[in-house]
């Protein structure tokens, strides 16, 4: 099997081209774009280490501990 050749490669850009028009390209390219910056974003999120919230029922047990122990 062999490389396309310029002929072939300038055949299908045209096709493609001509199926999906100018804007669309464009427009599929600024989403990906926004979508890469997203997930680089995500990214940098889940490296600072997260705080769990406590939940309130277990503040709840622990003060009705306290006052059992008082």
């Amino acid at each position: 099997m062999h490389a396309p050749s310029i002929w072939g490669i300038l055949v299908v850009a045209v096709v493609v081209i001509l199926l999906f028009g100018r804007g669309k390209i464009s427009g599929m390219m600024g989403e990906v774009a926004s979508g890469i910056k997203a997930f680089q974003k995500g990214m940098k999120d889940d490296d600072k280490p997260s705080e769990i919230p406590v939940a309130r029922a277990d503040i709840d047990a622990r003060e009705v501990e306290k006052s059992k122990d008082a």
